[in-house]
């Protein structure tokens, strides 16, 4: 997740992603990380059928040097476009915790 191009990254996995995108857009943990940044735009992701390589690729990239994570993106999303814009979030069907 991002707030623009080059800004902020901000790295996370999950296993229910478009719920996870509708919290982050909605700031649902106001006091997070990605709200205060503002980090509401997915810019890249990755599908991993295990919990664990999700766990351990999420590591490996909070390891990377920035230049890396923005060569990454930018090999998926040139545009660094919100990839979850088509999605057809429906927001108001959140589930709250």
């Amino acid at each position: 997740m991002s707030n623009r191009r080059d800004g902020v990254l901000y790295i996370g996995v999950t296993n229910n992603i478009e719920e996870r995108v509708k919290e982050h857009k909605l700031k649902v943990y106001p006091k997070s990380f990605t709200a205060k940044y503002n980090c509401d735009k997915l810019m890249y992701f990755e599908e991993f059928e295990d919990g664990k390589e999700a766990e351990k690729r999420e590591r490996q990239f909070k390891r990377w040097k920035r230049v890396w994570k923005i060569e990454l993106i930018e090999e998926m999303n040139p545009s660094w476009s919100d990839i979850s814009t088509n999605w057809n979030l429906n927001c108001n069907k959140l589930r709250k915790y």
